[in-house]
């Protein structure tokens, strides 16, 4: 009995050790990695509503829909303008951010530093440049993707990002108005249904989130034609459009792309597709970029694995391309992968099989490989299949 209090006393002298251990680290600053494009980054904000329809999703009826809209675009070099927080601190403060359950193990928000200017011009070295539309995973907030959005940016993209109220974790809009998802509207509370109730679960979160590209794309034509400070006003390239995002981000990317054709190629980021384009397939270019599923299995995996395979099958034999990186984990594609921290934890999720590479080198394969195939299509820089391959990469397994 003795030895026994001693194991319990220690092990709880232990896990407080190791819990004082990951609250010092979560108070130590660190930055996000660098962008690997020739560009400087520059952000800005704007809260977007749409006076022509409403949100299907909001709690009270007649709620019209709101979108906080996050854009990262090619800066001017040289420019004075200040360093952006990477959440603007009136937004931390007005929701609490703590960063999610991945908070604890990560770093604190307020420590977190990225790479983009706030507000500052857009870069003269071209006339106009391709825009990238990105969805966040689920109901994360866009901001934990600032990973990609600069690096994309860095490489000549005018990327736009968007959070929406009663369907994203949290929307701070300016005027400090915080709005929550509500659990209605959690797609991932339709996981482990059967195939059909999945369908339909997912199918009225999804329409939103499809309608919300829509109504974004409609807005940056009139911020093209005329933003009212000059900024953009000529510099975004409508004809030449990108749509990518992680796991339900990616599925939305998918069916966005089957239904407008404003989409000219899409990359779905380990996302299980869902509706029509399943079913019906699409004609434009398009990724799939996948996490490490060598260990999987299962009916739920061949399910998921039927559909890329349906919609695969179905896409222009010139302009499509599946690539799984071997090691990645499907949670470690947005900033979480830069943020991880504690050696002792890495090494734990490394014995359970959830870090199979580091959290940053994902980051810049999947960054890597975002760019080379928006490069192909959006920007004509050749076979992207060939492209794609490098041997700075060789965690690339083109299937």
């Amino acid at each position: 009995m003795r030895s026994f209090k001693i194991l319990a006393v220690s092990g709880v002298l232990g896990a407080g050790a190791l819990m004082g251990a990951l609250w010092l680290e979560h108070r130590i600053a660190v930055t996000l990695p660098a962008p690997t494009g020739p560009y400087a980054v520059g952000r800005a904000i704007y809260d977007w509503t749409d006076d022509a329809n409403l949100d299907t999703l909001a709690p009270v009826p007649g709620t019209k829909r709101e979108l906080l809209v996050w854009i990262w675009y090619p800066s001017a070099a040289g420019q004075s303008a200040a360093m952006d927080d990477y959440v603007p601190r009136q937004m931390r403060e007005a929701a609490g951010f703590f960063g999610g359950p991945m908070g604890l193990v990560t770093r604190g928000i307020s420590k977190v530093h990225g790479h983009s200017t706030r507000n500052s011009d857009v870069s003269p070295r071209e006339r106009s440049y391709p825009v990238a539309i990105m969805r966040a995973g689920a109901s994360a907030e866009i901001w934990k993707y600032s990973t990609l959005a600069e690096d994309l940016a860095s490489h000549g993209y005018i990327v736009v990002g968007f959070d929406a109220p009663y369907r994203t974790n949290a929307v701070v809009f300016p005027d400090g108005r915080v709005r929550r998802r509500t659990p209605e509207n959690n797609a991932e509370l339709c996981e482990g249904q059967a195939p059909a109730q999945q369908e339909l679960c997912v199918s009225r979160v999804m329409t939103a989130w499809t309608s919300d590209i829509g109504f974004v794309l409609d807005r940056l034509e009139r911020l093209n034609g005329s933003d009212s400070s000059g900024k953009f006003t000529g510099r975004l390239d409508m004809t030449r459009v990108g749509v990518f995002g992680h796991s339900f981000g990616g599925a939305t990317a998918a069916q966005f792309c089957h239904d407008d054709s404003r989409c000219k190629a899409g990359i779905d980021v380990d996302g299980a597709p869902f509706g029509s384009v399943v079913r019906e397939g699409m004609d434009k270019p398009f990724l799939f970029l996948l996490s490490d599923h060598s260990h999987e299995s299962g009916a739920e995996s061949d399910r998921i694995l039927a559909n890329i395979q349906s919609i695969y099958d179905r896409l222009p034999a010139e302009g499509r391309l599946r690539i799984a990186i071997r090691g990645a984990d499907h949670f470690l594609f947005s900033d979480d992968g830069a943020l991880l921290k504690s050696h002792i934890v890495m090494g734990a999720l490394r014995m359970v099989g959830i870090l199979g590479i580091d959290g940053r080198r994902q980051l810049a394969v999947t960054a890597y490989c975002v760019h080379s195939f928006f490069d192909a299509y959006l920007k004509g820089a050749g076979d992207s299949r060939l492209r794609i391959s490098s041997p700075l990469f060789p965690e690339i397994e083109v299937l």
